[in-house]
């Protein structure tokens, strides 16, 4: 696969290794006939270790060879999460630091999570682009600052903190990024 084809959540060889593709940002030169650059923040899928590759638009990398399986959330303890497979009704586990960050926007009946299996043990997950989460707290609207574009912290049902702008209210349910985790909009209802 070419830089410039690459995406998130996609899957590659390098160095021999599975990578998976974390973040992306394009580079443009500011040289006429310089190259357009792509860094990507990707992480080794055996090692778990962060890998930053800086490559032009035309280098490529190999895909890795991994099933892509539907999965829903089942249970956590203390050391794994646990994942079911939609169709097979398999389980798979993965421990919570490899996926600590994707936490932040699971919940039960989510879907649209993939797990990455890589010699028929689960690697990754994928996320969704955008969850929607209830806002279980946040101080109250304050009367008159509506048409500000000031913003206050909120937390979602799964415990992240999540800026959102002034006149959104505790029970509501928003849209947030699995990317960045920046609030994106009110949930149509």
């Amino acid at each position: 696969m070419i830089a410039k084809d690459m995406k998130r959540g996609d899957v590659l060889v390098y160095n021999g290794s599975p990578i998976i593709v974390e973040n992306l940002q394009v580079q443009t030169p500011s040289a006429r006939g310089a190259a357009t650059l792509y860094k990507f923040r990707c992480r080794n899928l055996i090692t778990k270790d962060k890998i930053d590759l800086k490559l032009k638009g035309t280098d490529m990398l190999d895909e890795a060879d991994f099933r892509r399986r539907a999965v829903t959330y089942s249970y956590a303890d203390a050391s794994d999460v646990y994942f079911m497979d939609a169709e097979t009704y398999e389980m798979y586990n993965i421990a919570k630091e490899d996926v600590a960050e994707e936490l932040n926007y699971i919940k039960e009946g989510l879907e649209g999570i993939f797990a990455l299996i890589y010699e028929d043990r689960c690697v990754a997950i994928n996320l969704p682009v955008t969850v929607e989460m209830l806002v279980t707290q946040c101080d109250p609207a304050a009367r008159g600052n509506s048409a500000t574009s000031r913003e206050k912290p909120a937390t979602i049902e799964t415990g992240l903190v999540v800026m959102v702008p002034e006149y959104l209210e505790q029970g509501e349910i928003i849209k947030v990024d699995t990317r960045t985790g920046e609030f994106l909009g009110r949930a149509n209802k």
